[in-house]
């Protein structure tokens, strides 16, 4: 107990000593003169966000120096990412990685429309809203938790009573173990136990959509909508040709922060898919399985920029829209 509370302190000394020379530089940035008083302020609020910044870019060149090593550390020049696009378990996981980026990202985005558009202005809409917003604030292992009693073959199961209703003779199901889809073993599509895990990934993600999508919804102005309806457009002529191209940019944005955090997705494979046994794991996943329970970090690292070279264009089109979206187009 005594050590937890001398780690306490120490890290509240230094948060204090932070904002302390913080507060000090600001002070003495505004005792200069103009110009140099904003460009000094500018510079003290900016500096320590360069040091974050050159504490990241340094390990990242750590890393991407790590992927060029075998397990044993030696130097095994491009193989690792050779293994990645030759090696079947490893096509295995660039698939799933494939697959959750677009079944995610669409269907979370046409429920958070879909929801957005028909709660808009009903009755109970601000509990409704709250209701569906609710699975968002779950994390992903608590999420995980939950459904792995939904999807259990056990007598507790949901899913499985529910199935066992059905008429004839049902055997119990092992949802999470399914790894053909309907019986089909394909190296292109994910086995069921993939899409099962998808599901809460969506259930949580709608949410998200929903609530942003529905704000940009009430910002959309009547009269454009009025114009429309008197040119004779129905309700539903004006929602698709008026309402969602000025929601576009707010549209692009949810779709593209899903993606981002698919492609990251990790705690709820851990969680359900065992850490990715029965061919569900990510690449995100197969980073952390690769770089420490194996302890093949040259092979680990490599996922890593894979993954960061995967992200990098969908946060520079996130950019890009929001700078769209600024500038009013």
């Amino acid at each position: 107990m005594f050590e937890i509370l001398k780690s306490l302190l120490t890290v509240g000394i230094g948060i204090f000593g932070f904002l302390a020379a913080l507060g000090a530089l600001y002070w003495l940035a505004s005792r200069l003169p103009e110009p140099w008083r904003e460009r000094a302020r500018v510079a003290v609020f900016v500096g320590p966000a360069l040091v974050l910044l050159f504490g990241l870019v340094i390990p990242a060149l750590i890393n991407l120096r790590y992927s060029f090593n075998d397990r044993n550390d030696e130097w095994y020049g491009l193989q690792n990412y050779l293994d990645v696009f030759t090696n079947d378990d490893n096509l295995i996981v660039l698939r799933n990685t494939l697959w959750w980026g677009l079944s995610v990202t669409i269907a979370s985005t046409v429920i958070g429309i879909v929801i957005a558009r028909f709660a808009d202005r009903m009755r109970g809409e601000p509990v409704a809203k709250a209701l569906i917003f609710l699975p968002t604030a779950i994390s992903m292992v608590g999420a995980g938790v939950i459904w792995n009693f939904i999807y259990s073959p056990k007598q507790y199961g949901l899913l499985n009573s529910v199935w066992q209703l059905l008429p004839g003779e049902q055997k119990t199901q092992f949802w999470l173990q399914d790894n053909e889809f309907f019986s089909l073993k394909s190296s292109f599509v994910p086995g069921l136990n993939t899409f099962f895990i998808m599901v809460v990934v969506i259930w949580i993600q709608a949410g998200f959509a929903t609530v942003v999508i529905s704000a940009a919804l009430k910002g959309v102005p009547d009269d454009l909508v009025e114009a429309a309806k008197i040119d004779g457009a129905s309700d539903r002529q004006a929602f698709y040709k008026v309402v969602l191209p000025y929601v576009k940019g707010t549209i692009i944005t949810v779709a593209t922060t899903t993606t981002i955090a698919v492609l990251k997705i990790f705690d709820i494979i851990q969680t359900m898919g065992k850490g990715g046994a029965f061919d569900t794991s990510t690449i995100a996943n197969e980073m952390y399985e690769q770089g420490f329970p194996q302890n093949n970090e040259g092979l680990g690292a490599a996922w890593a920029v894979l993954l960061f070279l995967a992200v990098a264009p969908i946060v520079f089109i996130n950019a890009r829209n929001q700078r769209a979206m600024r500038e009013g187009r």
